[in-house]
């Protein structure tokens, strides 16, 4: 990361992001994921008037946004939906320091959802967070659709500071699958 890179860590909600932030944020997260884990531009917009709902940027000195942050921060737990660094920046510790910065700063479990280490690059992605602290648990977990049409996906839990039992995942999933997926148990 060079001098050029500071860390917003201020929310960005409704009240306060711009068209353009906005734009900038999703066209990171088109960059970033599959489909499958990605809701429609308008879904992703909604979720700026969910309270518990929060984003983080790394911006350079000029306000672009260089890397984001889309969190859950709920009673219990605070969940990572996406982190994602804008392609071009990749590779220079943006996101580590910003993820790095976030968990510092969490006094309760952080959760997020990773693809099963079923190839290279999910174990990379898995390395990645693994070296920032999480545990990848053993369990079977589907995320549910984020889109209409769209099925199930296999992923797997990481958590920080430390691995849980299968009763704490349990809960936790329960808690994902009711306050950000709004999936009735």
């Amino acid at each position: 990361m060079d001098e050029n890179t500071v860390i917003d860590e201020t929310f960005i909600n409704e009240g306060s992001i711009s068209e353009a932030e906005f734009n900038e944020i999703f066209a990171i997260m088109e960059a970033s994921f599959p489909v499958s884990e990605l809701r429609t531009r308008s879904g992703q917009q909604a979720l700026l008037d969910q309270p518990n709902y929060h984003l983080y940027t790394s911006k350079d000195t000029e306000g672009q946004i260089l890397a984001f942050l889309a969190v859950w921060e709920l009673p219990e737990l605070r969940f990572i939906e996406h982190i994602a660094v804008n392609p071009q920046r990749r590779s220079g510790g943006i996101g580590r320091k910003l993820m790095s910065s976030y968990l510092m700063r969490s006094d309760k479990p952080v959760l997020l959802e990773v693809e099963p280490p079923d190839g290279e690059l999910e174990q990379r992605r898995i390395g990645f967070y693994e070296r920032l602290g999480f545990y990848l648990n053993p369990y079977d977990y589907m995320q549910p659709p984020l889109r209409t049409g769209q099925a199930d996906l296999p992923l797997r839990i990481m958590t920080y500071p430390e691995p849980v039992t299968m009763k704490e995942f349990l809960h936790f999933r329960d808690v994902l699958y009711t306050e950000v997926y709004g999936v009735s148990i």
